[in-house]
């Protein structure tokens, strides 16, 4: 039986091969208002001028989008932000006494 051995080098060492870490970027997830016949629409309006920072006139163009087609994205995030957004239009429009449905899906 040959002496040879694939983990050492010629010199008697180990021999290692260095290898990078693969990264990867965190998945995105699409923060999304569902429609409902309830809502009124300055207040979806209202709810994505504050929790999205859009201008009121992306913010109307975003609830129409939510009118018309029964739903429209926010913004895309990470996951941690997505998910506190999602919470925090679903618990305000609770308070508001509105059925507005705010959810996350992957990008």
């Amino acid at each position: 039986m040959s002496d040879f051995d694939p983990l050492k080098d010629n010199d008697g060492e180990l021999a290692l091969q260095e290898t990078k870490p693969q990264l990867q970027r965190p998945p995105l997830y699409k923060v999304i208002l569902l429609n409902d016949d309830f809502t009124p629409m300055d207040f979806v309006v209202e709810v994505l001028m504050e929790f999205f920072n859009m201008s009121e006139e992306k913010a109307t163009q975003v609830m129409l989008q939510v009118h018309t087609q029964g739903v429209g994205v926010c913004g895309t995030y990470s996951k941690d932000v997505a998910e506190t957004k999602v919470c925090m239009v679903n618990e305000y429009s609770r308070e508001h006494h509105h059925p507005l449905m705010c959810s996350m899906e992957i990008a």
